[in-house]
């Protein structure tokens, strides 16, 4: 399937817990995000284009002593996860302002799941099974 994100989605490593600021409830767990958007994991399906506006659990981050950030967001979509008793859920930030995404950009610099090989040693020929 092609992507059709502006801007690709960084996975994480830190799931933060994700909260609907109206009533104060956990929706999930940060999956992935960039500077306009975000995948939550949730154990409930979100109607497409709700409007939320949410709170984002910070984790530790070099310099940036806040430790949450609160966004208004739209529901874009909405899917049943691997596991089938969770859903990912695409979310929009509506607006993001200049201190946010430095914040934001932070946590993608310091908690992005790199997918490279390992480094392993070079093996010696004979250590090679055919």
């Amino acid at each position: 399937m092609q992507e059709r994100r502006r801007q690709p989605r960084k996975d994480l490593m830190s799931y933060s817990q994700v909260y609907d600021l109206q009533n104060g409830k956990l929706i999930g767990y940060l999956g992935d995000m960039n500077l306009i958007g975000a995948m939550v994991i949730s154990d409930q399906s979100m109607e497409v284009n709700r409007e939320l506006m949410i709170s984002i659990q910070l984790p530790e981050l070099p310099g940036i002593k806040d430790e949450s950030i609160a966004l208004p967001t739209r529901v874009v979509w909405c899917q049943k996860d691997i596991s089938p008793e969770y859903f990912n859920v695409g979310l929009e930030f509506r607006v993001v302002a200049e201190r946010q995404k430095a914040i934001i950009e932070a946590v993608m610099n310091n908690y992005e799941f790199r997918r490279q090989a390992p480094n392993y040693p070079p093996r010696r020929p004979e250590e090679i099974e055919e």
